[in-house]
């Protein structure tokens, strides 16, 4: 193809994920406040952490003592909610965007990189889903912490900017973090990491990884700090096992000649069948008796004649 009709390609693809993107964004702007299909509005699925809070543990503003979230700029409420629309958007829209992305890419891709492209990119958005579902359940007692922490002296009154940004933080941070245990994996498929090389590394990892999870954690609180140290723990882990069963796969399909050095010699393959085998000698034959370079001579001479 040329390259203006790839251009033209990755306009129309471009343009097809936009569309989504907008389409989904206004889903989300709607779903916001409202429960369409009988679902829970998408703004209290999100306050869902801070109101499970105890009640003397926030700061309430309405009679009725509903847990509402504070805004303190006449725009803050729409904005807030344009922000939390676009990303539910993205979210929503992912199917098209991804398969757009998907489409332009893989024509110039072979059988067995299609496969692996694919492989590689669902394990991605399973792992990312997976981070942020675990932020979202472990957020509540983060949040208990830190708004309790001096509750003697200050009441808890947060923001709904402020409270969405911690809360989108926290589920980025965990789902990126996800991540780690994949590039793990790639590195070892293409003969970067090896298992030999880290397999007596395993606390030096741990320690690494906890101090990740100290520095990385929004709320710098233990729990999510911990929780965040144990599940990459336990990735980590499952992904050192593959690395181990797939370099055991891949030393029963190297040749052993690869494994020697440049100036090394291979052994014979002595063994029956094998390329340097023993042969039986064949039985020696009569070699013609040669004649004198004489009469070589002469019958040439007569032919001359």
């Amino acid at each position: 193809m040329p390259l203006v009709e790839h251009l033209q390609e990755l306009r129309r693809r471009v343009i097809i994920s936009l569309l989504a993107l907008l389409a989904g964004t206004v889903v989300g702007f709607v779903w916001y406040q409202y429960a369409p299909f009988g679902l829970m509005p998408l703004g209290e699925i999100l306050r869902g952490p801070y109101c499970a809070l105890p009640p003397e543990n926030r700061a309430s503003f309405t009679s009725d003592g509903e847990c509402r979230l504070l805004a303190t700029a006449p725009l803050e409420m729409f904005m807030l909610r344009l922000k939390v629309g676009a990303l539910a958007g993205m979210v929503l829209s992912s199917p098209v965007w991804l398969y757009q992305l998907w489409a332009f890419i893989v024509p110039g891709l072979h059988k067995k990189e299609r496969r692996a492209t694919f492989t590689f990119v669902t394990l991605a958005v399973l792992l990312f889903v997976a981070g942020a579902v675990l932020a979202y359940f472990i957020i509540h007692f983060g949040l208990q912490f830190l708004l309790t922490i001096g509750d003697q002296t200050q009441a808890a009154a947060l923001t709904g900017e402020r409270y969405f940004n911690f809360l989108l933080a926290f589920l980025l941070i965990f789902g990126v973090s996800f991540e780690v245990p994949l590039i793990l994996v790639m590195l070892n498929i293409i003969g970067v990491l090896e298992y030999e090389a880290i397999k007596e590394k395993r606390r030096m990892i741990i320690l690494l990884l906890f101090i990740f999870a100290a520095f990385i954690t929004p709320g710098q609180e233990p729990f999510s700090m911990v929780a965040l140290a144990v599940a990459l723990t336990l990735l980590v882990e499952m992904a050192l096992q593959f690395a181990r069963l797939n370099d055991k796969r891949r030393d029963r399909q190297r040749p052993e000649w690869m494994d020697l050095d440049d100036e090394q010699a291979s052994p014979l393959g002595t063994a029956p069948g094998g390329v340097d085998a023993p042969a039986p000698v064949s039985p020696a034959r009569p070699v013609a008796a040669s004649r004198p370079a004489t009469d070589r001579r002469f019958d040439n001479f007569d032919d001359v004649l």
